[in-house]
């Protein structure tokens, strides 16, 4: 029976099936074979012995409720996979299986394999985010929208603009995850303390070459694990990225409120909004992406306690506690993506709620702009402020339009005409630079070549 919603609800199936425990163990099993397949090159072991290691180092032979009983009787999972390994191994290949080998040989090494496949699915999706948003930007660039600071209206502003600046956003993290790539992800052969003396003379040689085979990196140097820095990197790049699509979603639901109603995520044709209120249509799945990121970002508080160490050459305490976030972090990250993919890739709007609120206050948000003119007519800049600080309070407390307020104010209506004024208060004359802003950041990461762009095509 499934208790925990990343079995039954919060996953997709290509993730999961990375953190199975068959997966897992299957990833085991890859490193003892390439570690028999080094100690067979270095005249170690027998050639036959590595081949026959190689061939039985699969799920097709090691099963995993074999594993698992004989865990349950020695109280050892690497141990339980070794000997399970052994015994169907013919000959005396058996024998050679774990040589030289600490536990966390293969369980740190097989880390790196299964965190090499999750984060190869999530750079790909976080390419196909990138370039979703990307079409989204070219799309409304020319979107003119009341921009917002403090929950207040500020100045004019573009779709486009928002949706680009999310784009760069995502691209970081692209870059980000190939940096990570090329220091993160590393394995170690290195024994019970990291001093390689279960391998003699040859310690440097079989760790080099089984990381070689695996295609993997190669620790630089480590006691009995990687030390966990390594994988706190990684697990805060994943609170990076959650944080991210954090501020998409909630920048979808506070568009999406009934009081201004601008954007609206895909909401299906049966698809109920509330149990009561029929008229409901709540943001439930950008909901979702916040709600669940707040669980990736608490990973990074074990992730920062594992890399501690506390005793010595290492404890038991990272593995447990790793077991959980681990799989949580990338599965559940996963799903959020795929999750805002879709409903990016879905997202209507409202072009006459975007224009009622550009309109809202009776063109007080073009104040700025009258400002600057105002200063070119000759009136100081401090001045021109003021005036229009004060005209702002009659505007809201009159009730009256910020283009009325200026013809009747004794000084203002002397140094501008209705036509001039018409002009300083159009919106699409003050959207400064934001179209060349999106055209230019498109040319940039439309050409990214990190990684292929997939079609985003609804």
């Amino acid at each position: 029976m499934s208790v925990h919603p990343i079995e039954y609800r919060y996953f997709t199936p290509k993730m999961k099936q990375v953190f199975t425990e068959e997966n897992k163990l299957q990833r085991w099993l890859d490193v003892e074979a390439a570690l028999a397949r080094v100690h067979a090159a270095l005249g170690d072991i027998p050639n036959g012995a590595a081949e026959e290691i190689s061939k039985k180092a699969s799920l097709n032979y090691v099963k995993l409720e074999r594993v698992n009983q004989l865990e349950k009787e020695i109280q050892h999972d690497v141990m339980a996979m070794v000997r399970a390994l052994s015994e169907v191994c013919e000959g005396d290949a058996g024998k050679y299986v774990h040589l030289g080998a600490t536990s966390y040989d293969i369980v740190d090494t097989a880390w790196a394999l299964i965190l090499r496949d999750a984060i190869t699915i999530l750079s790909s999706k976080l390419v196909t985010l990138k370039d979703v948003l990307l079409d989204l930007a070219s799309t409304h660039k020319t979107t003119i929208c009341i921009g917002r600071t403090h929950g207040q209206h500020a100045v004019p502003f573009t779709y486009g603009m928002k949706f680009a600046i999310w784009a760069s956003e995502i691209n970081r993290h692209i870059e980000r995850i190939e940096e990570y790539k090329k220091r993160d992800l590393v394995g170690k052969m290195s024994g019970a303390v990291g001093t390689m003396a279960s391998f003699g003379q040859k310690g440097f040689d079989i760790q080099r070459l089984v990381m070689q085979d695996l295609n993997i990196g190669e620790a630089e140097i480590t006691n009995q694990i990687v030390q966990r820095d390594i994988y706190a990197e990684l697990i805060f790049l994943n609170a990076l990225i959650a944080a991210t699509l954090t501020k998409i979603a909630k920048e979808i639901r506070n568009l999406q409120r009934t009081e201004i109603g601008e954007v609206f995520e895909p909401f299906a044709e049966k698809q109920v909004g509330s149990s009561t209120m029929a008229q409901k249509r709540n943001p439930h799945r950008s909901e979702r992406v916040c709600g669940i990121s707040r669980v990736i970002i608490s990973h990074t508080i074990p992730a920062l306690d594992n890399a501690a160490l506390i005793e010595h050459e290492r404890d038991l305490t990272n593995s447990s506690c790793e077991r959980i976030i681990f799989p949580e972090s990338y599965i559940l990250l996963d799903y959020i993506l795929t999750e805002l993919i879709s409903i990016l890739k879905g997202l209507e709007f409202n072009y006459q709620n975007i224009q009622k609120n550009l309109e809202l206050e009776g063109g007080l948000y073009m104040s700025e702009n009258v400002m600057l003119k105002l200063v070119e007519k000759g009136l100081g800049r401090q001045e021109a402020h003021e005036i229009l600080r004060q005209l702002a309070i009659k505007c809201r407390q009159e009730n009256i339009p910020l283009k009325k307020a200026i013809l009747s104010h004794k000084k203002l209506k002397t140094l501008v005409n209705e036509n001039e004024l018409n002009n300083w208060l159009d919106p699409k004359q003050y959207i400064g630079t934001a179209v060349e802003q999106v055209e230019k950041l498109m040319a940039k990461l439309v050409n990214n070549k990190l990684l292929p762009r997939p079609n985003v095509s609804k």
